[in-house]
C-alpha cells in the first residue's frame, strides 16, 4: 500500500497485528506480578510496586477456611475442568467481599488528589497536612488486631517496599484492616498512571478486586489439601510474604516444586505469551459481554468477578485446553526414546530421522485420505499454514522471537528444535508446498512439556494431569488480557454493546 506521495504505508490491519504481536513479546519479558498490574494501569511495575504486588497476592493465595477453596474443591470432585472450577471459586468472591477495600482506595484518593502527591512512594511527604476523618478512620481501621493484615506491613517493610499509604495507616491510634492494607497498596501502585490521566479512578478503585481475583484463580488451583493454618503448597505464609514472587507462587501451584531460574525464566515467558491472543479472541468476548450485560455505562454496578467468570466460560478444550494437543503430539513422538533431559542440546537423538519418518507418515495418510475421498487428514499440533502467500519459508515472528530469546540464554529445548525441523521434513517430503511455520501454540507446548518432562518420564504425572497444567497455565496468562478487556469496556463501553443490531436479523424457517 502507498499513499500519495508513493511512499509506501503498512496495511492497517497489518499494523494492528505488529503491534499487538509486539505487546505480546514485550509482556514475555516481564515478571508476572508486573504484568497483573499492567493490564489495569497501562504501565509496568518496577521493584518496588513488583514488591507490593507480591506481598498482596501471598496476602490473599491462602484460602484455607474460606469458602471459595470448598467450592472449587467441589467442583473439583465432580470431574470439571479446570475453567469451571475457578468459576465456581470467582463466583464467591462478590462485591460485597471487596467493598470495605474499594471504599479504601476511594478514601485515599479523596485525601491525596490535591495535596500535591506526585510520587506514592514518597515516604517523607509531610503528613500533617492531611486531616483524617472520624469517617475515614473508620474505613481503615478495625475493632481488633487482623495478624494478616500486620503480617502484610511487616512483609513490606522486609522487602524494603515503600508506600505512604502504608505510612499513613500506622500512624492511626488503632487496629489495621486488612483490607485498609490491600487497599493502601493498590492506591501505591495506581497512583503514578492516575495522576498521569492514564487510567481513571474506576480503575484505580477496581484494582483491589482484580488484585484478589488473581490471587484466588491460583490459589484455587491447588487442592484445598495444600492450604494449611500456615502454610501453602507447603511453604510457610511467612516465607512466601517476605520473599516469594508471584511467578513463584503460580509455578509452585501449578508444578508443585519450587522454580528454579531457569524453569521461572520459561514460565514468565509462557504466561507473556497467553496473555492475549486479540481483541476477537473468544475469551475477550466472554468477559467484555459479561460487563456489557451488567452496564458499563453505570461502572459501579459491574461485577468484576462475573466478568472473569464470562472469560471462564469462554474457554474450554479447544480454546485453553487445546495447547494440551500440541504436548500430546510430542509426547507420543518422544515418549519410546531414552530422553531424560529436554534441556540438554547432547540428548543423542537423531531429530532429523524423526521428523523425516513422521512426515513420510503423514504424507502417506494424507494421500491415502485424497484416494478413499475421506478428505483431509488433520492438521498437525503447533504447525501453521503460511503466514504469508507465495512465501517458502514461513516463520511466526512471534516463535522466532522466543527461538532467539532462549537461543541468547543458551537455554536448549529438544522439543522446540524438533518442531523445526519437523516444518522443514514436511516440506522435503512433499507432504506441503512449503516451509510452515511453527506456531505460538507450538512453542508453548513446547515450552510447558520440557518443564515437566521430568516428572512424566518419572512416572509422577500422567497423561491427564498434563492436560490439567497446560490448561490452568492458559487461564494464568489469559486472565491478565481478559482483565485489561474488563477495564477497557467498563470505562469505555456501551450497555448491551454486543448485541447484534436487527437490521442485520434473519428469520430462519
Amino acid at each position: 500500500m502507498k499513499d500519495a506521495s508513493g511512499v509506501s504505508q503498512m496495511d492497517p490491519k497489518s499494523q494492528i497485528t505488529r503491534l499487538h504481536n509486539q505487546s505480546i513479546l514485550d509482556s514475555s519479558t516481564q515478571p508476572l506480578e508486573s504484568n497483573l498490574c499492567q493490564a489495569i494501569t497501562g504501565e509496568h511495575n518496577g521493584e518496588n510496586d513488583n514488591a507490593l504486588t507480591n506481598v498482596a497476592i501471598a496476602g490473599f493465595l491462602n484460602l484455607h477456611g474460606d469458602p471459595i477453596i470448598a467450592s472449587a474443591d467441589a467442583a473439583r470432585e465432580a470431574g470439571n475442568s479446570p475453567n469451571v472450577v475457578l468459576s465456581g471459586a470467582l463466583a464467591l468472591l462478590g462485591p460485597k467481599r471487596i467493598e470495605t477495600a474499594r471504599q479504601g482506595v476511594e478514601t485515599l484518593i479523596r485525601l491525596f488528589a490535591h495535596s500535591g502527591l506526585d510520587d506514592a512512594r514518597d515516604e517523607d511527604f509531610d503528613l500533617s497536612q492531611v486531616e483524617i476523618s472520624e469517617e475515614a478512620r473508620g474505613v481503615f481501621t478495625s475493632d481488633e488486631v487482623e495478624p494478616q493484615a500486620l503480617a502484610m506491613i511487616a512483609a513490606i517493610r522486609q522487602r524494603g517496599a515503600h508506600s505512604l499509604f502504608i505510612k499513613l495507616l500506622e500512624t492511626l491510634d488503632a487496629p489495621i484492616s486488612t483490607d485498609a492494607v490491600l487497599a493502601a497498596i493498590a492506591t501505591t501502585i495506581a497512583w503514578g498512571p492516575l495522576m498521569r490521566k492514564r487510567i481513571s479512578k474506576t480503575s484505580a478503585g477496581n484494582l483491589p478486586w482484580f488484585i484478589r481475583t488473581y490471587a484466588a484463580l491460583i490459589g484455587a488451583s491447588a487442592e484445598g489439601s495444600k492450604h494449611k493454618p500456615d502454610s501453602y503448597c507447603g511453604i510457610a505464609n511467612e516465607e512466601l510474604l517476605n520473599r516469594w514472587t508471584v511467578g513463584e507462587m503460580a509455578y509452585l501451584t501449578l508444578m508443585g516444586e519450587q522454580a528454579d531460574k531457569d524453569s521461572l525464566y520459561t514460565f514468565q515467558v509462557l504466561t507473556g505469551l497467553l496473555t492475549s491472543n486479540g481483541p476477537g479472541s473468544i475469551s475477550a468476548q466472554g468477559c467484555k459481554g459479561a460487563v456489557s450485560s451488567d452496564g458499563p455505562q453505570t461502572p459501579e454496578r459491574v461485577q468484576i468477578n462475573k466478568a472473569m467468570i464470562g472469560f471462564m466460560s469462554h474457554t474450554g478444550f479447544s480454546h485453553g485446553g487445546a495447547g494440551y494437543e500440541g504436548i500430546t503430539f510430542l509426547v507420543d513422538r518422544f515418549k519410546d526414546t531414552e530422553l531424560s533431559d529436554a534441556g540438554s542440546a547432547e540428548h543423542g537423538l537423531d531429530l532429523d530421522a524423526m521428523a523425516g519418518a513422521y512426515a513420510a507418515e503423514y504424507k502417506k495418510a494424507k494421500v491415502a485420505a485424497k484416494e478413499s475421498g475421506a478428505g483431509r487428514v488433520g492438521a498437525i499440533a503447533g504447525i501453521n499454514h503460511p503466514v504469508f502467500k507465495n512465501k517458502p519459508v514461513n516463520h511466526d515472528p512471534r516463535e522466532t522471537f522466543i527461538a532467539e530469546l532462549f537461543a541468547d540464554r543458551e537455554d536448549y529445548n529438544i522439543f522446540h528444535d524438533f518442531y523445526r525441523k519437523l516444518v522443514n521434513a514436511l516440506f522435503q517430503s512433499g507432504a506441503t508446498r512449503n516451509v510452515f511455520c511453527v506456531n505460538i501454540d507450538g512453542v508453548i507446548s513446547a515450552l510447558l512439556l520440557k518443564m515437566l518432562w521430568p516428572r512424566y518420564r518419572a512416572g509422577t504425572l500422567d497423561e491427564s494431569a498434563l492436560e490439567v497444567a497446560a490448561f490452568t497455565i492458559f487461564l494464568y496468562g489469559r486472565m491478565i488480557g481478559c482483565a485489561a478487556e474488563i477495564d477497557d469496556h467498563i470505562n469505555r463501553g456501551k450497555n448491551m454493546d454486543t448485541r447484534t443490531p436487527a437490521s442485520k436479523l434473519e428469520t430462519v424457517s
